[in-house]
């Protein structure tokens, strides 16, 4: 992002009738960065549910497994669940976060709950 604004600053710097070039360059420059950027916030995206699906496996599912059997992936899709909206998901990742003592930082608590989200409660973001 900082080089494509730099380049910028030069081009500008060179306007010139001969150097319509560079209005052409900058416009392929500005769809680049923007595409670029778009693909790093997709990026991070699947790497925070990564990042929640690994987390969710090592704190999550043994304690789980305890409470219901099986997978432990019972206790999110049971007719009776708790958590009904994003925002209550999110509520109660903190929850067992504390009872647990995991100290993860907001971003886990937040991984989690996407990973979770996707995976099993679909709520709208």
């Amino acid at each position: 992002m900082i080089l494509t604004h730099l380049l910028v600053s030069v081009f500008n710097s060179y306007r010139h009738p001969k150097f319509r070039r560079f209005e052409m360059i900058k416009s392929v420059l500005f769809t680049a960065s923007t595409i670029a950027l778009l693909s790093q916030a997709a990026f991070a995206e699947e790497v925070s549910v990564a990042h929640g699906e690994e987390l969710h496996q090592q704190s999550c599912t043994s304690c789980h497994i305890r409470m219901e059997g099986g997978d432990g992936s019972s206790l999110y899709t049971r007719s009776n669940r708790r958590v009904s909206s994003l925002s209550s998901l999110e509520a109660q990742v903190r929850r067992c976060e504390s009872n647990l003592e995991l100290k993860w930082f907001d971003e886990d608590i937040m991984s989690v709950s996407k990973y979770l989200n996707k995976e099993y409660y679909k709520f709208q973001e």
